[in-house]
């Protein structure tokens, strides 16, 4: 039989907890904020100016998606 030892930390405080919660949310918008921009920027391309650049039109949200979480 396993026995599980469950710990918290509680020296984090509700509003350290709070703080983590509002960067997480103010991260997550920049990053949806960068993807729709890199999106619109790329599907205002021409298929020939896509191409040129080496992307298809089905690539676009691929690539708005990577750019945005900075992979």
């Amino acid at each position: 039989m396993a026995f599980t030892n469950l710990t918290t930390d509680h020296a984090a405080s509700a509003p350290a907890r709070l703080r983590q919660i509002v960067e997480g949310i103010r991260n997550m918008l920049k990053q949806r904020s960068e993807y729709r921009r890199t999106y619109r920027a790329l599907q205002s391309l021409t298929d020939r100016e896509l191409a040129d650049i080496g992307l298809r039109r089905c690539d676009i949200a691929s690539v708005a998606r990577c750019n945005a979480s900075g992979r």
